[in-house]
C-alpha cells in the first residue's frame, strides 16, 4: 500500500514504525512539522532504509509564531494547505495522522478523503481541551466561542475517521460520550525505540562533554508546554542547592517553560539548561543521569501520556513522575518498580523524592534494572507493526462510498 505517517512532532517511535512499514514493502511517506519546537526522531535517511521509505518536512518558509495566538491559528491553516498538497500528490491509500493542530488535521483528513484514501486518526491527546483551558484564560468570553470551535472540529474528525488509534483505553468512554463507534476505536500503546535507546554508562561522552560523568544528576527531558509546571523543577534545582550542592538538575528544553525556568534559576549554579539534543545522542544524555523526571499538570488527568517517560524506561533510568495518580505514566512507573510517583499539586514532594533517591544507590539501580526489562516486554516493534499493518488493511477494505460520505 501506500501509506502518509503523518507525525506533526516528529516523535522517535512513529518515525520508527514508518521505517518498519516501509520494510515490509509498503511505499511510506512520513511527513513531520519541521518548524515543532519538540525533541525529534531519527527524521532523515538512514543508511539500510528501503528505497520506499521517504521522510520530509512540512515547513512555511518562516519561524513558527507559537506565542501570538492569531498569527498562529493562520499559520497553522496554511501549514494544513501544504500538509494537504503534499498528501495528495503522493495520492496514499491509507494516511494516519498524530499529534497535529486541530486545523492541521483536518487538513490531512480533507486531502485524504479527496483521493478516496482511508484516514486514521492516531490520538496522543484530547487536543481540543488544551486549546479550550488555554482560549478561556486568555481571552475570557470570546475564547470560550473559539474553545466550542476547536471541540466541534476535534469531536467530527474523530467521528469521520476510519479508525481511532488510542494509545490508552481511558480515552473510550470520552469517545463514546463524543458518539464514536466503539468497534472503530483501537488501543495501541505507546513505546520507544529499544535499539537507539538502551542503556549507557554514565561516564559517557555527552557526559564527559559538560563535565557531567562524576556527579549527580537528575534530568528533565523534553517539552516544558502548557501541560508542564517549570516551577516544580525550579524548586527541585533550590533543595538540590542546599542539600547536595555538587550535584546537578539538568534541563534539555526549549519553549515558554524553559524561558521561564532560566529567567528565575538563572543565580542558582546546581541549574544547568541546554537545548534539546540530537536524537543519536539521546541515549547518552539520558545515561549520564542518576534520576530522570517526568511532570504533567493535574487537569491534563489521563488524557495526555509523556512519552518522555517511555523513553526513560528504555534508557533504564529510575523516574520520579509528579504526574496524576490516575494516568497511564504513573500507573507504568508505579507498577513495574520503575521509580516514585508523586502529587504534581504538591511544590516541594518532587524535590524531596529526588534527593532522598540520590541516598539510595541500590534502589536506584534495581528500579533502572525494572525499568529497562519493562521497556523489553512492551516496546518489541515487531508485534506493534503487525497489529498497525493488520489496521491499514481493515481501513483500506471500507467502502469508498463511506470516504465520499464522510467528507462531507
Amino acid at each position: 500500500m501506500r501509506v502518509v505517517v503523518h507525525d506533526y512532532a516528529g516523535h522517535p517511535f512513529q518515525v520508527q514504525l514508518s521505517r518498519e512499514l516501509a520494510r515490509r514493502g509498503h511505499d511510506v511517506l512520513h511527513l513531520h512539522f519541521g518548524g515543532a519546537q519538540t525533541p525529534k526522531g531519527a527524521l532523515v535517511r538512514r543508511a539500510g532504509d528501503p528505497d520506499t521509505f521517504v521522510v520530509e518536512p512540512i515547513d512555511l518558509g518562516r519561524p513558527f509564531a507559537k506565542r501570538r495566538l492569531v498569527r498562529r491559528l493562520f499559520q497553522e491553516r496554511q501549514l494544513a494547505r501544504i500538509l494537504a498538497e503534499r498528501i495528495i500528490a503522493f495520492d496514499p491509500d491509507v494516511v494516519i495522522s498524530a499529534n497535529a493542530p486541530l486545523d492541521v488535521q483536518a487538513g490531512a483528513f480533507r486531502a485524504a478523503r479527496s483521493q478516496g484514501a482511508a484516514f486514521i486518526y492516531w490520538l496522543q491527546d484530547v487536543y481540543s481541551e488544551a486549546v479550550a483551558r488555554h482560549l478561556r484564560r486568555r481571552l475570557s468570553g470570546v475564547g470560550h466561542l473559539a474553545a466550542l470551535r476547536f471541540i466541534a472540529l476535534e469531536r467530527r474528525l474523530l467521528r469521520k475517521a476510519d479508525c481511532v488509534v488510542v494509545i490508552t483505553d481511558d480515552f473510550r468512554p470520552f469517545l463514546e460520550r463524543w458518539g464514536v463507534e466503539p468497534e472503530r476505536v483501537i488501543t495501541v500503546e505507546n513505546w520507544a525505540p529499544l535499539d537507539d535507546i538502551a542503556p549507557r554508562p554514565k561516564d559517557n561522552p555527552w557526559s564527559r562533554e559538560h563535565r557531567l560523568h562524576d556527579r549527580h544528576v537528575i534530568l528533565y527531558s523534553g517539552t516544558l508546554g502548557l501541560k508542564h509546571n517549570p516551577a516544580l523543577l525550579l524548586e527541585v534545582a533550590k533543595l538540590l542547592q542546599v542539600e547536595q550542592p555538587g550535584g546537578r538538575l539538568v534541563v534539555v528544553s526549549e519553549g515558554l517553560g524553559a524561558d521561564w525556568l532560566r529567567e528565575r534559576g538563572s543565580d542558582l549554579p546546581t541549574l544547568v539548561q541546554l537545548p534539546f539534543q540530537p536524537f543519536d545522542r539521546l541515549a547518552d544524555v539520558i545515561g549520564t543521569a542518576d534520576i530522570v523526571i517526568a511532570i504533567l499538570e493535574p487537569d491534563a488527568g489521563v488524557f495526555s501520556v509523556p512519552s518522555k517517560v517511555l523513553t526513560y524506561l528504555a534508557a533504564g533510568r529510575p523516574v520520579i513522575g509528579a504526574i496524576p495518580a490516575e494516568n497511564l505514566a504513573a500507573r507504568l512507573i508505579a507498577g513495574n518498580g520503575a521509580g516514585l510517583v508523586v502529587s504534581p499539586l504538591d511544590p516541594s514532594a518532587l524535590a524531596v523524592a529526588c534527593i532522598d533517591l540520590l541516598a539510595r544507590e541500590d534502589d536506584r539501580r534495581e528500579m533502572g534494572r525494572r525499568a529497562r526489562a519493562y521497556a523489553e516486554s512492551a516496546f518489541d516493534l515487531g508485534p506493534i507493526a503487525d497489529r498497525f499493518e493488520a489496521l491499514l488493511h481493515a481501513a483500506v477494505t471500507v467502502p469508498r462510498e463511506r470516504h465520499e460520505q464522510s467528507a462531507r
